[in-house]
């Protein structure tokens, strides 16, 4: 498919087939999109972390208020460690958000490109993923996305953008 396309057509999903698992070839192009992915310094500061047993996903899907993610046969999520990115000598700017976002679009993008149907989400809460995950002190949870199947009955959040006249200045 061409970019552009993809671009244009990728949409966040909520509703999965719960029993449809995704090979796992086609889970490591989707993490290999992020490792490739730019980072202020090449510091690449992120950790991905692919969950797909169901105890693990249950505990999860308990950090967000939504029953619909409980359908994800995987949870991607995304981590990073501040102190492994860069900051901007000028005034302390910490670049581990930028590198991470980076990193998400690009999973997500490749998950669209292999036709795996993602949502991005930020509306978990972090002391739950934190605790279920393990985490060290030192290392943030940024994102997370189901990576599964699109079901029958999936809703689909379909793109409202603002037209370029709107949000573009040409100096």
């Amino acid at each position: 498919m061409d970019f552009h396309d993809l671009v244009r057509e990728r949409c966040s999903i909520r509703g999965f087939e719960r029993d449809r698992k995704i090979p796992r070839e086609i889970l490591e192009k989707i993490l290999e999109a992020g490792r490739l992915a730019p980072s202020a310094k090449n510091l690449q500061p992120w950790k991905f972390k692919v969950v797909s047993s169901p105890e693990l996903l249950s505990e999860l899907c308990a950090s967000y208020s939504r029953d619909w993610l409980r359908s994800a046969p995987h949870l991607l999520v995304v981590t990073g460690r501040r102190q492994q990115a860069w900051v901007r000598s000028f005034d302390g700017y910490n670049s581990l958000e930028t590198d991470l976002t980076i990193a998400m679009d690009h999973m997500i993008l490749a998950a669209a490109s292999e036709g795996v149907a993602t949502c991005w989400i930020a509306a978990f809460n972090p002391v739950v993923l934190r605790s279920a995950l393990g985490l060290p002190e030192h290392e943030e949870v940024f994102a997370m996305t189901p990576l599964g199947y699109a079901s029958a009955d999936a809703v689909i959040q379909q793109k409202n953008r603002k037209p370029l006249a709107e949000i573009v200045e040409f100096l």
